[in-house]
């Protein structure tokens, strides 16, 4: 959002909170998406075949992120990752 100050001509523009290309999804979402099994999607991200934000985590299983911006440029792309 932009936001004209009324004191300057200047525009200011201030974050108006995360974009639409920020938002993370889970593993279980992707695969959802790709139409795989969750271990496929994160074998891909464990080989560095997708790229996705490692989340702090205790326990077993490592927590992922995946932008859905890389989803999107994976769903365009004519191959998906091995």
């Amino acid at each position: 959002m932009v936001h004209y100050s009324k004191t300057a001509s200047v525009l200011d523009e201030r974050d108006t909170g995360p974009k639409l290309d920020d938002e993370l999804l889970t593993v279980r979402e992707v695969a959802r998406h790709l139409r795989v099994d969750d271990t496929t999607v994160r074998r891909w991200i464990k080989t560095g075949a997708l790229e996705a934000v490692t989340l702090p985590h205790r326990g077993k299983r490592r927590g992922y992120r995946v932008r859905k911006m890389t989803l999107d440029t994976l769903l365009n792309s004519p191959v998906l990752p091995a």
